[in-house]
């Protein structure tokens, strides 16, 4: 099926379903909470493995990448001891790219213990924090994923945290210390999140932000990726763009295999992207040069980090050996925020790839979001 009619017939859902969505809540506040059900979170498949944790799966109202309101899922993590060091904090965790189905869509993972990125936010669960964790926009709701839309992640992660301070029961402050973490898609998130937050959601007591293999320039990501085992990485990245903004109009520059592809591509998990697009190149699929077409060179800036420097501080770290997002765009990306006068301190991990930079990055980075929380002063290496 043609791709702008696919996401007509994915408008029109959304729409018939929005009532089913909002239910008896009238809120339009961005945060607002839809509805908030209990759930069980699992470290294994099989149910074997339940985290003793209080757990709630999310719908919430956010904001799109082009500013319309819309409603986005979650799970909201909160540890079952008391808090014993004032009101317990709030991480807002985004997470890496887990596809582009409602069926790869984290709250799904942890669900069915296939949530990977569990272990780091243990981490986080074990200091007594809560943890938010944004299924993004079109993950987990009708519509497609806008996946690698930085505006839409950033807001998405920002309302994730204002929502679990509103959930009944949890228990949480909106007054909560607030920290966000990220790698991947998730470093994006989490530095979209930090520049968004002084205009977007200023009321938050955001302490600090980690974010790791950031992919900052999406064009540069893009020309990396193109003829290499990841290329469905790029081809995930250019379907979002197009679900997020309109007048890219993707499919009317595909050609019969790039439609057929691409069209299959809109609901495959990561695993399916790379086994089914590895090794392809966009020229391949396309009928003229897509990415520097005047709409999507505007929207790609607007989706480009470093434009305005985050007020809080920031660890950024990356793998030196990281095949998937190159190490050049995470140290321009260090170099614009430093130029502005951003706190940041900067890792650059001795891991040989993209996967063992969130290994060993993830640890650090919550270490020291610990201390911000703890309110000690963050020491740059600009």
């Amino acid at each position: 099926m043609n791709l702008r009619v696919r996401a007509t017939l994915s408008m029109i859902g959304a729409l018939l379903l929005l009532p089913a969505l909002t239910g008896t809540a009238r809120a339009t506040s961005a945060g607002a909470v839809v509805e908030a059900s209990r759930t069980t979170v699992y470290l294994v498949p099989g149910k074997l493995l339940e985290v003793p944790v209080k757990a709630w799966h999310l719908r919430y109202r956010s904001t799109s990448a082009t500013g319309r309101p819309n409603v986005v899922s979650g799970t909201l993590l909160v540890p079952g001891t008391p808090y014993p060091l004032g009101k317990r904090p709030i991480a807002g965790y985004a997470v890496g790219t887990h596809g582009m189905g409602d069926q790869c869509a984290p709250s799904a993972a942890m669900a069915g213990g296939t949530e990977a990125e569990l272990a780091i936010m243990s981490l986080m669960l074990l200091k007594g924090w809560a943890v938010a964790v944004t299924d993004y926009e079109g993950l987990g709701t009708p519509g497609d994923h806008t996946y690698m839309a930085g505006l839409s992640q950033g807001r998405a992660v920002l309302d994730s945290i204002r929502a679990a301070a509103r959930v009944p029961g949890a228990n949480l402050s909106a007054a909560a210390p607030v920290v966000v973490m990220g790698y991947s898609q998730g470093g994006s998130s989490a530095a979209w999140a930090a520049q968004l937050q002084p205009s977007y959601a200023p009321e938050l007591r955001l302490k600090g932000v980690a974010a790791g293999g950031v992919p900052a320039d999406l064009r540069a990501v893009a020309d990396h990726l193109d003829g290499t085992g990841d290329f469905g990485l790029a081809a995930a990245a250019g379907i979002g763009l197009d679900a997020a903004y309109p007048e890219l109009h993707l499919d009317g520059y595909l050609t019969p295999e790039g439609a057929t592809l691409f069209g299959d591509a809109r609901d495959d998990c990561v695993g399916d992207l790379r086994a089914k697009l590895g090794g392809r190149r966009l020229a391949e699929f396309t009928t003229a040069d897509v990415l520097n077409l005047p709409d999507w060179r505007a929207r790609l800036a607007e989706n480009r980090l470093g434009a305005s420097a985050p007020r809080v501080p920031l660890f950024l770290y990356h793998a030196t050996g990281d095949e998937i997002i190159p190490y050049e765009v995470g140290t321009t990306l260090r170099k614009e925020y430093c130029a502005q006068g951003a706190n940041v301190l900067w890792t650059g991990l001795p891991a040989g790839s993209h996967v063992l930079g969130a290994v060993e990055g993830g640890p650090p980075a919550v270490a020291w979001l610990a201390t911000r929380v703890a309110g000690l002063p963050a020491i740059p290496n600009c």
